[in-house]
């Protein structure tokens, strides 16, 4: 058993090594970096998230690098930001409960739908094998797209398209994670997913609140646990196509 633990830990290493950009890769005052600190003490770790390898993932991300330079100064308050498209990048504490969430091992391979600005797809990254990510919209697909690769997340694939149909060939996934509102959970996703793993979403109406929802496989059951109420933008492509 400890030789089983030691090598989760080495293989763990390997991977953030890996997928976290390198140093000089990109430039940060310092005052940037303790905020980035504060963040994650603040309204991560205060608020009970407890894994550890989440919130280095956190303190490692740098935030501000993924939304609009003009509002970089509020890339770590406790708050969602508009990253242009109609689409936000969520709050700092919902991305990493929702990454707790997932229950991650170093060797998954994880689907992200939604790419929005990248920002969850880096912290994903540090954390897995490999991460892959769908953007429906493609300004923000190429955006996010081109700053994961600047910032050198190697692990890391994206792809423009709807997600709803998930990314079949390469399932299925250890692990899902929808980062808009949807009123059901979409059947491609659920055959997407291993025995066992999770599928991470808010679940609800798309124009209202929603509740953040953790699926797990079971076999060919389902089971679904509420976890908080929350508020994000609304899933688009066929997950939207009964409300126009």
């Amino acid at each position: 058993m400890k030789l089983k633990a030691l090598t989760i830990v080495l293989v763990a290493a390997l991977i953030f090594v890996a997928s976290v950009p390198r140093t000089g890769a990109w430039d940060e005052p310092r005052a940037m970096r303790q905020r980035r600190f504060d963040m994650v003490s603040r309204q991560i770790a205060a608020r009970g998230v407890r894994d550890v390898a989440v919130l280095e993932a956190m303190r490692s991300v740098p935030r501000h690098l993924f939304v609009p330079e003009r509002i970089q100064d509020s890339a770590y308050n406790d708050s969602p930001l508009p990253i242009g498209e109609g689409q936000t990048i969520s709050q700092p504490y919902i991305v990493a409960l929702m990454t707790e969430l997932l229950e991650v091992q170093p060797d998954h391979r994880l689907l992200e739908i939604g790419t929005g600005s990248g920002y969850q797809a880096a912290v994903l990254s540090g954390l897995v094998a490999e991460v892959f990510s769908i953007e429906i919209k493609e300004v923000l697909h190429q955006r996010a797209t081109e700053i994961l690769e600047e910032l050198e997340y190697r692990n890391v694939r994206t792809r423009h398209g709807d997600g709803y149909y998930g990314w079949e060939e390469e399932a299925p996934f250890d692990g899902i994670i929808i980062t808009a509102a949807v009123d059901h959970v979409p059947p491609p996703l659920l055959r997407q997913l291993v025995d066992g793993g999770k599928l991470v979403l808010p679940l609800g109406h798309p124009f209202s609140y929603q509740n953040l929802v953790v699926v797990t496989r079971e076999g060919e059951d389902f089971r679904l646990q509420q976890i908080t109420g929350v508020l994000f933008v609304p899933m688009t492509g066929k997950a939207l196509e009964k409300y126009k």
